[in-house]
């Protein structure tokens, strides 16, 4: 087909198009979004929320928007054991927050929701005694004679090697999670953290997202947004989530970052 008549064919779409009907149809689907922006909750069985109960995470007797103007992320402060405001994708089934092995490691408990056949404690106990592996060989290999070039290589090639098992190790024990980070502004953090919320909240994006509290300590002028994706090996649902957020108009020229964890 030539560009003309691709253009022409465009246009007849277009024009033919029935944005009436459009909503109609949309507005019978059955998504959080949708049913909230109804005011009503008779599939809310149907979804799942690991942050019920936590007053500093969406609820799913909620709506975003009441979510939103709950805890706008410029202006809600810090509280003990409350850095972060949670969304979860209510499609997606994880641990409660309650039964979440992270919640009892230290720094865990600022993490995703985990997976329901998650085992953290393997992985921590494995993942150290791996790392003791490649510690106690780089301090054998270190000794005089051994030219300072080799064991520089040799030292980053057992580190490599060490978190090349823990990552395969982790996609075995099913602590798969991954997260997308962003910075934006104070001054944009609510508009930028509403688009994230919504869409997080309506399947397009992880299995969650969180935003940096106000604190008093920390007198930056950059917020933190945190989206997690499912499995950190999954790159085709990472490239996803990434361009779903350049769609979002959220990534403007500016880097963002994606690690496992």
């Amino acid at each position: 087909m030539s560009d003309d008549h691709h253009v022409e064919d465009l246009t007849q779409k277009v024009e033919q198009f029935d944005v009436r009907k459009w909503w109609q149809d949309y507005g019978k689907l059955k998504t959080p979004l949708a049913l909230h922006a109804r005011g009503t909750t008779e599939h809310a069985s149907h979804f799942h929320n690991p942050y019920a109960g936590d007053k500093y995470a969406w609820q799913l007797t909620e709506t975003v928007d009441a979510f939103l103007a709950r805890l706008p992320p410029e202006t809600t402060e810090e509280a003990p054991g409350h850095s972060w405001i949670w969304v979860c994708n209510p499609y997606i089934k994880r641990k409660s927050k309650s039964e979440a092995q992270n919640q009892r490691v230290r720094g865990g408990e600022d993490e995703a929701p985990e997976d329901e056949g998650a085992d953290l404690a393997t992985l921590i106990q494995a993942g150290e005694e791996r790392l003791h592996i490649a510690s106690s060989f780089v301090h054998e290999f270190r000794k005089p004679g051994i030219s300072k070039a080799l064991i520089t290589r040799e030292t980053k090639k057992a580190g490599m090697d060490a978190a090349k098992d823990i990552l395969e190790l982790a996609k075995g024990l099913r602590v798969t999670c991954g997260k997308w980070m962003l910075f934006c502004t104070v001054f944009e953090v609510n508009k930028v953290w509403e688009s994230v919320a919504k869409a997080t909240a309506n399947n397009e994006l992880g299995i969650a997202a969180k935003v940096a509290t106000k604190s008093h300590l920390d007198q930056r002028t950059e917020r933190l947004i945190c989206v997690y994706t499912a499995d950190f090996s999954d790159i085709s649902d990472v490239t996803r989530v990434a361009r779903k957020l350049k769609q979002l108009g959220i990534i403007k020229g500016k880097p963002i970052y994606y690690k496992p964890g």
